[in-house]
């Protein structure tokens, strides 16, 4: 992972990777052919714009007023999914596949942010991005396991 020498590199970093995942969520709207599927990926791209937005605050006003809840359970299906590639025709079952992995990735991102900084304020913001990601991750894996795994 890169190395930073500030707060506001940190911050920088962690926006710009939110900022991929909105790109990454639009884009994968976009291929979805069923309507609520595509409201769903959007949803997931608002919620990563009001991340950035977030972290934004904090570089811009050093408030890190975050509530750290409890860990959200795992279901470890990313873990054993065979990855995927966004392709213009993407089924259901790879898109969702997809999105467990980013979020997995997203958490891992925050998980090790929290780690590498010594600031106790920005230590807590990672720490409660890492469990907002791995609750997004949480709901792609529940929507696999309940229309993917039990149709096999």
């Amino acid at each position: 992972m890169k190395t930073f020498s500030s707060i506001d590199e940190i911050l920088d970093f962690a926006m710009d990777s939110e900022q991929q995942a909105v790109d990454f969520y639009t884009d994968l709207a976009e291929k979805m052919k069923n309507p609520e599927m595509k409201e769903v990926f959007l949803e997931f791209a608002r919620e990563e714009v009001s991340h950035k937005a977030r972290l934004q605050r904090i570089k811009d006003e050093g408030v890190f007023d975050m509530k750290i809840e409890n860990d959200v359970k795992d279901l470890k299906i990313a873990d054993y999914v065979v990855n995927t590639k966004p392709v213009e025709d993407l089924e259901y079952a790879d898109a969702l596949i997809l999105a467990m992995k980013k979020e997995k990735a997203a958490f891992k991102l925050y998980t090790t942010l929290s780690e590498r900084t010594e600031n106790l304020e920005l230590k807590k913001a990672f720490k409660v991005l890492a469990v907002e990601e791995s609750r997004h991750k949480l709901r792609f894996e529940l929507e696999y396991d309940e229309y993917v795994m039990r149709e096999n």
